[in-house]
């Protein structure tokens, strides 16, 4: 049973809206209702994930739960429902003439803005050999013409013309100017302020847009009741939850729960569900030269699954508005203030500039959405059935500037953190039982009506808005004088301002925590005797490493120590490669505490960034948090003590030229041209930040759900359209851009989805491994062998392959192919021709943690080391065999006798891997698995492997401190080395934080590694993850430059986001300067996401003569 309280009559709440509850009147008497669920779990998948869903579901885009099991909606109460109309898409050619023009402008408004060859292939294709396609009807063509036609088609505007009889998009741009008071610091009886207007706020309803989203054919994916998605691990019994998506987390499940226990709209009695907001905004350059600017708002809804919301051509982005930055004009009227100082102004100018953000957000918030918010609205679902539809917001993802202009508290203050309390003071001791007591007991709250004071003061006494007065009653949580929107309009409705400021993966750690802790690593070894060849030597051996996957580790060219032009994918591949490369820099004592340090935040990065998390994760991930902080202390007070570090030559030049644009406006002498001293700091918020995450988890899903560079990647749109504009009124232009790409993009799907309803498509499969089935490089065994007869590599060639041949015929299994055969056994084994066919590249197909679909690119000499399972279970055994590949071929075999037919057989000719004797590794350890090449006078040194038997590529870095050696294989060139090497590195590392499917298949197990063999699964055309990759270059050769789009993006960053907010020094400031110059993550943060595989391999180009070929 539950207790119902009626809901809120209307919207307008008190002074504090967070506690408003409606009075029960005397002798009232109370009304109970017995509500039932009917909650239900589906069966168990192949991998052992099912569903427990609170209420039955009616609708389920996944096809999951079989459709005799949805519950079904009443047609009685169907047709009592009175929906608001939602927008009809029409079918092309609308809102031109005729086929010829509809696709000429498509062709025009979609895909790059600047055509490429591929973008010309595409208008052959898809335009000028359309069936459709009519040169005669091109007579007259102006695209001015069509564009206007196009901007008022399904409009009012467009209905007033006669064009169409009904609004079919309503959720158009509106442009409105913003009011905002000025304190003037003068009393007078009017007040002490004025009022400036601010022009140029453009937005979009967001009812408006809620409804066209559910009329556009991206709703069948929507997902409208949340559910807790169970794991059962098939091997071990054992039932856990699993975090992924935003429906499947614990705030949407809480909303569902509460919105399902308030009582019904009077006299509707439909299903009522939730339609979930996620909010990004940033600020950005449109260009790399001049000061054009936008500051975008983007709406994605959580309903979508992440994957597609992660596709930057899915359509899942929504701009819903551009925040208007304070003109330069308002600057005039500052100088004509009384006791207008210099950091007056500045003072003055931040409030206006968060006055002016929360007025924005008090326009988009309108009656109708609060009506909305409060009382939903009634839409026809994809399914056709009408539903009440209520929007929540979850999420809003933002940098640490824009996180604290939206929580309405001072950057950096002595409270610096947007969700808590805890002090600036005690940033320090995270990880200790105090701070996350503090962190939980200490939430936000906002103070009201201590604000209210405040901005009376201001606003009618004339007082300074950073004044004592506002100091002593807000500067201790570090509150300032602006009213939160978010409060006012919206935590009466159960929403908290300050929880749905999520954490930023990207600027707080990639960005923040681990580009300073680096720098100052850098800085360490600066300080050594040897500093400047020691940092040449870090250098050196960052360039050694090779690559790994389709940009998952791209390759080091330049001097990493300089960080020039770092974007955040930089400074990932830096921490995911640096133990290697660190390793025997320092002296002995302090090398232990760096590799120890390095190793459990990469641990800590890797969990972090988990696309799908179980309970058992969660808490590997919060002991990793707390193990983390006691090394960054130990770092800090056991071996930062030690050294007298001083700013990098990069932070002293910024420095200075700084001082010498100060020097020349003010003609003030400048400082000390030596470096300054500089000490690694603990205290700032970034640091903080890192123990939000598990909260953030279970709240929310992981964090690529909301990480910010979803948001920064849709800033590409914006970017690419600048170009087409006239630099004059550029938001609204933009706006009309997107209007129209939006438009034909709806159109467009609409009729995709009408054709493609009709085909039958066939499910491919993937297999294991893919080979190119071609003959071009067929070698003869025995010239093979009297070419090489003298090198040690080529050692029992021929009859280990006609061992390992035999091996694969009987069907020995892997376990029990130690054994060889006699020299009568192997001439049992026929080799057609005796050729081998030999092949550079090899797809290896694999199921990733999080259950995607994904596979390796090997390449001779170029990504060429694999991993196989031991089949060991035995506590202290390692998981994997290593092998390099020497050679990929196919050949056609059979045995002696019998009928039997000829059969391909495809293998893998390696050198073999040997853990190395002594090393401990492994997660207590807290050291990387060591291996090394087995010596050559060993039998086993070389060999044959099945491809089938291949887990995954390994990514294997060069224990640059062990050197090189040829004790391990003669000197000299040999087959078995690559390239032009006459020696090999002693031992190497496997490195397995490589990507984040690498490292969960070291540290435990996730419903992704629990099968041992693969189930048909098609390859998923969604965003897997393999480390946010972008593609290889080999890989892209003839690719359409304009489609890498999704698959290596560079998205530009917030223009004013100090990557530095949270240092104390104004050397910092310094430095952000210099940031911004080299473009090193600011202005260049690259975003790789994972492109569409088919899992073919018909463009391999291996024409030239592979593997054995001399």
């Amino acid at each position: 049973m539950s207790d119902v309280t009626p809901s809120h009559s209307g919207h307008t709440l008190g002074d504090n809206p967070s506690t408003a509850n409606p009075e029960t009147r005397p002798g009232l008497i109370r009304r109970v209702i017995l509500r039932v669920r009917g909650s239900f779990r589906t069966g168990v998948d192949y991998f052992g994930m099912c569903r427990h869903y609170l209420y039955s579901p009616s609708f389920e885009p996944d096809s999951f739960v079989p459709s005799a099991q949805l519950a079904r909606a009443c047609p009685i109460l169907q047709k009592r429902a009175h929906p608001i109309s939602q927008p009809r898409c029409p079918s092309p050619p609308f809102p031109f003439p005729n086929m010829t023009i509809y696709r000429l402008m498509q062709w025009m408004n979609t895909g790059s803005k600047h055509k490429s060859e591929g973008e010309i292939t595409k208008l052959v294709n898809n335009v000028l050999l359309a069936d459709d396609f009519d040169t005669k009807d091109l007579q007259g063509f102006a695209s001015s013409k069509y564009h206007g036609l196009l901007d008022k088609a399904g409009t009012e505007e467009g209905n007033q013309e006669g064009s169409v009889e009904e609004v079919l998009f309503p959720d158009n741009w509106k442009v409105r100017s913003v009011e905002i008071e000025v304190p003037t610091r003068t009393k007078a009886v009017t007040g002490s302020s004025n009022t400036f207007l601010i022009p140029g706020f453009h937005y979009r309803s967001l009812v408006e847009v809620i409804r066209s989203a559910f009329s556009d054919v991206q709703a069948k994916a929507f997902h409208l009741w949340p559910f807790e998605q169970i794991w059962n691990d098939p091997i071990t019994g054992a039932s856990q939850r699993v975090f992924g998506e935003l429906y499947t987390s614990d705030s949407w499940i809480n909303a569902h729960a509460a919105l399902q226990k308030q009582p019904p709209e009077p006299g509707c009695n439909l299903e009522r569900v939730i339609v979930g907001l996620m909010f990004f905004s940033d600020a950005t350059h449109l260009a790399t030269f001049g000061n054009a600017k936008a500051w975008p708002l983007y709406l994605y809804f959580g309903n979508l699954s992440k994957y597609a919301r992660a596709m930057p051509n899915s359509g899942a982005c929504h701009i819903v508005g551009f925040f208007p930055s304070l003109p330069d004009n308002i600057k005039d009227m500052f100088l004509k203030l009384e006791k207008m100082s210099k950091k007056a102004i500045a003072s003055l100018q931040a409030y206006c500039r968060r006055e002016l953000f929360h007025n924005c957000w008090n326009i988009l918030l309108d009656d109708e959405f609060l009506e909305v918010y409060c009382h939903g609205i009634v839409l026809r679902c994809p399914d056709g059935i009408l539903r009440r539809v209520f929007p929540r917001i979850f999420t809003y993802s933002a940098d640490y500037p824009e996180k604290v202009l939206i929580a309405t508290i001072r950057e950096m203050g002595r409270c610096p953190c947007p969700r808590c309390l805890v002090p600036k003071d005690l940033i320090h001791r995270i990880g200790t039982l105090s701070d996350m007591h503090m962190r939980v007991s200490q939430m936000r709250k906002f103070l009201l009506q201590k604000v209210l004071l405040v901005r009376e003061t201001i606003l009618k006494h004339a007082k300074a808005v950073d004044g004592s007065f506002a100091e002593r009653t807000l500067g201790k949580e570090s509150w300032v004088p602006i009213i939160n929107a978010f409060v006012t309009k919206l935590s009466g409705f159960g929403l908290d301002p300050f929880a749905m400021l999520v954490v930023d993966f990207m600027h707080e750690c990639e960005l923040g925590t681990w580009k300073s802790l680096f720098s100052h690593l850098i800085r360490l070894l600066y300080a050594l005797p040897s500093g400047v060849l020691t940092v040449a030597e870090l250098d050196a051996r960052f360039r050694q490493i090779p690559s790994f996957g389709r940009g998952t580790i791209r390759k080091f060219s330049s001097n990493t120590s300089e960080m020039k032009r770092l974007a955040a994918r930089d400074f990932e591949d830096i921490l995911q490669c640096t133990i290697p490369v660190v390793e025997g820099l320092f002296p002995p004592e302090h090398d232990r505490i760096v590799l120890a340090l390095l190793y459990r935040f990469s641990e800590w990065h890797a969990l972090a960034k988990l696309r799908l998390h179980t309970e058992a994760s969660l808490n590997h991930l919060e002991s990793a948090y707390k193990n983390l902080c006691q090394k960054l202390r130990l770092f800090s007070k056991k071996m930062c003590a030690e050294y007298h570090t001083t700013e990098l030559p990069k932070e002293k030049t910024a420095r200075l030229r700084k001082q010498g644009q100060a020097q020349a406006d003010s003609n003030i002498s400048s400082g000390t041209s030596g470096p300054r001293t500089k000490a690694f700091n603990m205290r700032t918020y970034k640091f903080h930040a890192l123990g939000d995450y598990v909260r953030s988890i279970r709240l929310f899903g992981t964090t690529d759900s909301y990480t910010t560079q979803i948001g920064e990647l849709a800033h590409r749109a914006l970017k690419a359209c600048y170009p087409l504009v006239s630099k004059k009124d550029t938001i609204r232009q933009l706006s009309k851009h997107e209007q129209r790409q939006r438009r034909l993009r709806r159109i467009d799907e609409r009729w995709s989805q009408a054709k493609e309803s009709n085909v039958n498509k066939s499910t491919q499969f993937p297999q294991q491994h893919v080979l190119p089935s071609h003959r071009h490089s067929a070698q003869d065994i025995f010239t093979i062998l009297q070419t090489r007869d003298s090198d040690p590599a080529m050692k029992d060639f021929l009859p280990n392959l006609r061992n390992h041949l035999l091996h694969r015929l009987l069907d020995v299994p892997l376990a029990n192919q130690d054994c060889g055969y006699s020299p009568e056994e192997r001439n049992e084994v026929l080799i057609r021709g005796n050729m081998l066919f030999a092949v550079k590249t090899m797809q290896v197909h694999y199921t990733t943690y999080d259950l995607r679909e994904e596979y390796d690119y090997l390449r001779l000499g170029h990504q060429c080391d694999v991993m196989v399972p031991t089949g060991e279970s035995e506590p202290g055994c390692h998981p994997y065999w290593y092998a390099r590949v020497l050679g990929i071929y196919h050949v056609d075999v059979r045995l002696l006798g019998g009928n039997q037919d000829y059969c391909n057989l495809h293998l893998l000719w390696v050198r073999w891997f040997g853990t190395s004797p002594g090393h401990r590794s492994g997660l207590k350890a807290g050291r990387l698995p060591k291996i090394g090449f087995v010596s050559s006078s060993d039998s086993s040194a070389f060999g044959f492997l099945d491809p089938s038997l291949v887990v995954r590529a390994a990514h294997l870095i060069p224990a640059f401190a062990d050197g090189r050696g040829s004790h391990l294989l003669r000197a000299g060139k040999s087959v078995g080395r690559q390239g032009d090497e006459e020696d090999d590195w002693v031992s190497f590392y496997v490195n397995i934080f490589a990507d984040r499917d690498m490292f969960m298949r070291f540290v435990g197990r996730s419903p992704g590694h629990t099968q041992p063999h693969k189930p048909p699964v098609p390859l998923s055309t969604d965003e897997p993850d393999n480390g946010l990759q972008g593609s290889d270059t080999e890989e892209e050769e003839d690719c359409d430059p304009n489609e890498r789009d999704i698959q290596d993006m560079d998205v530009d960053e917030d223009f004013g986001d100090s990557e530095d907010e949270d240092e104390e020094d104004e050397e910092e400031e310094d430095e952000d300067e210099e940031d911004k110059d080299d473009d090193d993550g600011l202005e260049d943060a690259e975003i790789r996401v994972m492109a569409d595989h088919d899992g073919e391999l018909d463009d391999f180009g291996d024409d030239d003569p592979a593997g054995l070929s001399f």
